[in-house]
């Protein structure tokens, strides 16, 4: 069984219309592979060049002469584990009758990363990809989405216990297979013990120094291995928002992982029951709200606002001049708080969402509103059409 990706499938096909190269980055079995081969065959045609296939890479030994005789949709999937491609695209495309568009598909590897900003700068459009989200799984399963989390396999699997154990193998092939075939040489036990600890940690301020002392190791060692989970995808990290104020501020930004389904895994919370029971359910909950909330704006950061009196927002927003913040409440009718108030006076915020697992809205004033988690996709529309939310 495929969920249909149609909005996917349009950002796509609008970086095409401004770049010859689109680069679809995102976490390992995220559906990147699925996504390029349902365009080509969406077009009709197409030149398919699988990386990690032994006969693929033989194709490509003489890649100029390979591609350059391409033309209409070309994908090469998984390109970051050749990087020396990334100079053959930069001649192909700057010649004047290219016919061909490249698709190029891949895990956030630092080589992909710093290939694309070097050799193929103003060439390349990015698309990042992670699982599915809200508004393509629909609203009525978005207890199933928060459960599972969004990988493709895990959501779509038979039966919790399967998805479960499709999470599992992910986690032990990304430690074990993924992470040193993009060069970064560090134990799989050191960094599935750091992994657990960030998924404890989850929704939390980062402590580089809680961690170094938790590892034996150092601060920047311990910023290392954060940043290899960052960057591949796996951990969000929300940096926090700074205004010109008296008022003292934190600094450190909060660490989530991205997908809700493995936090799960990580904290051994097999079904929704344990769920439900665990100490993190809340913090889960926000993770997955905040997610889902930038995914319907379409948006890759935001930001958490903390001042040092307690007052805070968990999530803040920017949509031209316009400034919105959102609190995630795991509560049946959430209320207004001193920190919401505080928040709309310190940060000339427009209005507050307040995120729960109900299923109606309603207002709290005349800045303040209470909306189900479900409704999320619906909010850039409801937003554009001014208040009432």
């Amino acid at each position: 069984m495929l969920l249909p990706r149609p909005a996917l499938a349009t950002r796509i096909q609008e970086a095409f219309e401004v770049h010859p190269i689109v680069a679809l980055t995102g976490p390992r079995q995220c559906g990147k592979t699925t996504a390029a081969l349902q365009l080509v065959k969406a077009m009709g045609a197409g030149s398919v060049f699988d990386l990690e296939r032994p006969r693929d890479r033989q194709r490509l030994r003489m890649p100029e002469r390979t591609l350059g005789g391409l033309s209409g949709l070309v994908v090469l999937d998984e390109a970051q584990r050749d990087p020396g491609l990334l100079e053959v695209l930069r001649v192909l495309v700057d010649r004047p009758s290219n016919p061909a568009r490249f698709l190029l598909t891949g895990s956030a590897s630092p080589a992909l990363v710093r290939g694309i900003s070097e050799t193929l700068a103003g060439r390349v459009g990015r698309v990042p990809l992670s699982g599915f989200d809200l508004n393509e799984v629909g609203p009525a399963k978005w207890q199933t989405l928060w459960l599972r989390g969004g990988f493709p396999r895990a959501f779509l699997a038979s039966n919790d216990a399967n998805a479960l154990r499709w999470r599992e193998e992910f986690i032990a092939t990304f430690l074990e297979r993924d992470v040193p075939s993009l060069g970064i040489r560090v134990p799989a036990a050191t960094l599935r013990r750091f992994w657990k600890m960030v998924a404890h940690w989850h929704g939390q301020v980062w402590n580089a120094a809680e961690f170094a002392r938790s590892l034996a190791s150092s601060e920047p060692t311990a910023r290392r291995y954060l940043d290899i989970l960052a960057g591949t995808y796996l951990v969000r990290v929300l940096p926090p928002w700074a205004e010109n104020l008296r008022k003292r501020q934190v600094r450190s930004p909060r660490i989530y992982l991205r997908d809700t389904g493995l936090l799960h895994a990580l904290l051994d919370i097999a079904d929704a029951d344990e769920l439900d029971e665990h100490p993190k359910v809340g913090a889960s909950f926000e993770g997955f709200a905040i997610e889902h909330t930038l995914a319907a704006f379409g948006l890759q950061e935001g930001f958490f606002w903390r001042a040092r009196t307690g007052a805070e927002i968990d999530l803040l927003l920017f949509r031209g001049p316009r400034r919105y913040g959102f609190e995630v409440k795991l509560a049946d009718a959430p209320g207004t708080t001193r920190s919401m108030r505080a928040a709309i006076d310190d940060l000339r915020l427009d209005h507050v969402f307040v995120i729960y697992p109900g299923v109606e809205p309603y207002p709290l004033d005349e800045r303040i509103s209470v909306l189900p988690v479900s409704s999320l996709p619906e909010l850039p529309q409801r937003i554009a059409a001014g208040p009432p939310f």
